[in-house]
């Protein structure tokens, strides 16, 4: 039986504490703020939608952005126990200079527009935690006052080479004067992407006062009230070049642009150089054999082609073939430290931050930037002594997997996640079998998989088709076709009823099933047919 007394006052107050009531609406909701994701909210809620969309839209059907998001969703940590990591060292030497965290801040276009205080906020923030800063050629602030916003700290600046030649090498002139010491030399927009959330918000630069801006700005006036009084918002290291803001953006864009632009370029800039957009393995091999500073993984965080490569998903295949001794560095659907960790153990040198940033920035400004860093730093830190490693040399592949159908062995880590399939690919009858499959075009002892459509969305998500040829396929792909593995593969549909399906079969492998059906052979033409497969199979 329970024994009750009389609540004790003494140590009824005991348990009393009392919170200090914030009084600074900004630093009140920031301190709301624990996940990059909370900070997103917040912007969302202080941002007219057309500015708020243009940082967190993609192109098109946005399926790069969500495909990048889902593959940092889907690892799966394997922490070391009984390994004490109570100091951690996040620091790292990058591009000849060091940096407080594995992470640094993304170039991004148009800042002031989501927050007046623009790139001063986002390079003082970056300054003062001793990470590295990258202003856009399609910045809102200059070169100039980037550098006094950040003087100490290190500067990065990102260049568009323009279709006139001389803007960009005027830029690049500025830049080296201005002591920036990295220049990312970006390759993956010969035309702008189709972003359709800017489209129907009927998005310009400069805003355009409408019934539906004013609408839209009735409960954020602070936004409006900021944008009024505060100078003309425009493409300021652009300024003196002339023109409008819409002929300036078109001639960013420049489908022209080649290797010859980048010796040019290497020739007039004497620190190091990245090469920002590179999107397959042979262009990444071909720039480093040509003695680059670093490659940047990145598809433009999904706002060029959309259906683009995801960069976490090329980096360990990278790494590979060039080995450690190379900088790689990755962007796009970084939101938790955890992916940078992630990032890291898979190889990347370094991660660039861009739409965290912005949220962070259009939640609170400076203090918004400055929130943002620090909850990556500690989702970062956290994760480093959860997995028992004090310092980012000690993180390794083997610390994580994907959990993922495609990612459930070790031949094809990375393969990616339940896949979304269209419906006309779809043949639900589960009394087929992979020993009624066909012959794959690429070789003659390819056997499809169980169902034309697992096989055809595979292809899709990895970017390969029945008539690549074999040589040229992922060496993980072939790893998973050959060798097959125990683990179920989920297909995921929706049936001519609109009822969501999933589809489970297990793959195995063309080798054991070549193998199979050889041992299995009853006459000698079957078991010659077989036998002239499995000596073709590479």
């Amino acid at each position: 039986m329970v024994k009750r007394q009389l609540p004790n006052p003494s140590e009824i107050f005991e348990l009393l504490h009392f919170k200090t009531p914030e009084l600074n609406p900004r630093r009140r909701r920031l301190d709301a703020a624990l996940t990059t994701w909370d900070l997103r909210k917040i912007a969302k809620r202080r941002t007219p939608a057309a500015a708020f969309d243009y940082t967190d839209g993609a192109a098109e059907g946005e399926i790069s952005l969500r495909r990048a998001r889902q593959a940092f969703r889907d690892i799966e940590f394997h922490p070391d126990i009984l390994r004490p990591a109570i100091d951690v060292d996040t620091s790292c030497e990058i591009l000849g200079g060091r940096s407080s965290m594995p992470f640094g801040i993304a170039p991004t276009g148009f800042t002031r527009l989501m927050q007046t205080e623009g790139e001063v906020a986002g390079a003082g923030a970056a300054g003062a935690a001793g990470i590295p800063f990258t202003l856009s050629t399609l910045g809102t602030t200059s070169i100039e006052d980037v550098k006094a916003a950040n003087p100490h700290g290190r500067n990065w600046f990102q260049l568009y080479v323009m279709r006139q030649r001389e803007i960009s090498y005027g830029l690049v002139e500025r830049a080296e004067k201005a002591g920036f010491d990295t220049l990312m030399f970006t390759v993956d927009t010969p035309v702008a992407g189709a972003r359709l959330r800017d489209k129907r918000n009927g998005f310009s630069i400069p805003p355009q006062i409408t019934a539906g801006t004013v609408l839209n700005a009735i409960p954020r006036p602070w936004w409006w009230f900021d944008f009024l009084t505060t100078p003309k918002l425009e493409f300021a290291s652009l300024r003196t070049t002339g023109g409008t803001v819409g002929q300036l953006l078109d001639s960013a864009m420049d489908p022209t642009i080649s290797y010859e632009d980048l010796e040019v370029i290497r020739s007039m800039w004497s620190g190091k150089i990245v090469i920002k957009g590179v999107q397959n393995i042979p262009d990444a091999k071909r720039l480093l054999d040509l003695g680059v500073d670093g490659i940047l993984l990145s598809n433009h965080g999904g706002r060029q082609l959309d259906r683009a490569p995801v960069p976490f998903r090329l980096l360990p295949e990278l790494v590979r073939d060039v080995g450690s001794h190379a900088t790689i560095m990755i962007d796009t659907g970084i939101m938790n430290g955890a992916d940078i960790v992630a990032a890291t153990a898979l190889g990347a040198t370094f991660s660039v931050i861009g739409r965290a940033y912005l949220y962070g920035l259009m939640a609170g400004g400076r203090e918004g930037v400055d929130r943002m860093i620090e909850i990556l730093s500690d989702e970062v830190i956290r994760t480093m002594k959860l997995l028992g490693v004090s310092s980012l040399d000690e993180l390794e592949p083997r610390q994580f997997s994907f959990n993922s159908p495609w990612g459930a062995c070790p031949s094809c880590t990375g393969l990616g996640t339940q896949l979304e399939v269209d419906p006309a690919l779809v043949v639900p009858d589960e009394t087929l079998s992979l020993a009624a499959g066909a012959i794959a075009p690429w070789a003659s002892a390819m056997v499809k998989r169980h169902y034309d459509h697992v096989f055809e969305a595979m292809a899709a998500t990895e970017g390969f088709s029945v008539d690549t040829p074999w040589e040229e396929l992922p060496s993980t792909v072939r790893g998973f076709i050959l060798k097959g593995h125990d683990d179920p593969v989920y297909v995921t549909f929706r049936n001519r009823f609109g009822r969501v399906r999933t589809y489970t079969q297990k793959y195995e492998g063309v080798l054991p099933y070549v193998r199979r059906r050889y041992d299995e052979a009853e006459t000698d033409a079957a078991r010659d047919r077989w036998g002239a497969y499995l000596r073709e199979i590479p």
